[in-house]
């Protein structure tokens, strides 16, 4: 289960030296401090929850709806509002504020985002299909699918078929990452390796529930 999470924006990768002098790549992602606008409870709202916002946005601009949840509340009006699911809100009340401090380096965590959006593409390309010959009179037809469906019974393709379409811009997690640094005062998270998404992303960091903490 989820115990701690945060929401932080993909900067980019670079890479960074370990204590043995060898080269780690990393993705940066920005952490601004979150803070707490509602809690649900599993008594109150029939799950546990936080809701929680970041950043900073005049209360004229948003709607009246919006800017009364945050008065409401009497915290600060942000730019969004994102709820992260935990197994225990205990600890958690409104108008508290999360930083990147709550994940320490050497931590295994998995990561939540919106792949990049690849366009329209062909079965090869978005289910590795493997095409078909380019002999014996096959003739213009080396990346298509081949046969989709069956005849008269039942007259149709049936749902999930692998076939071309919009590939990427989905949900993706990532699991098992590993946090090389945490940096408070930058508001910065470093994670070993690649995390999904484009350039200014949103990225939501939860503690592995494969392998746990450490």
């Amino acid at each position: 289960m989820t115990k701690k999470a945060i929401i932080g924006q993909k900067v980019g990768m670079t890479q960074v030296w370990d204590d043995n002098n060898k080269v780690v790549p990393v993705t940066v992602l920005e952490v601004a401090p979150l803070r707490v606008v509602s809690v649900k409870t599993q008594e109150a709202n029939g799950y546990q929850a936080i809701q929680v916002t970041s950043g900073s946005v005049d209360a004229d601009k948003l709607t009246k709806p919006e800017a009364g949840h945050f008065e409401k509340a009497g915290v600060e009006a942000g730019e969004s509002l994102m709820e992260l699911r935990l197994e225990d809100v205990s600890e958690y009340e409104v108008g508290q504020e999360i930083t990147c401090e709550v994940f320490e380096a050497g931590e295994i965590i998995d990561v939540t985002a919106t792949s990049k959006g690849k366009g329209f593409a062909g079965v090869m390309k978005r289910h590795n299909f493997a095409g078909q010959r380019a002999t014996h009179g096959a003739h213009l037809v080396h990346r298509m699918p081949g046969s989709v469906g069956q005849c008269a019974t039942p007259a149709r393709i049936f749902k999930g078929k692998k076939m071309a379409g919009r590939m990427g811009g989905e949900q993706v997690t990532t699991q098992n990452l590993e946090v090389v640094r945490s940096d408070v005062e930058k508001n910065m998270v470093l994670v070993k390796g690649s995390v999904p998404g484009p350039k200014g992303g949103s990225v939501v960091i939860r503690n592995a529930v494969k392998k746990g903490e450490g």
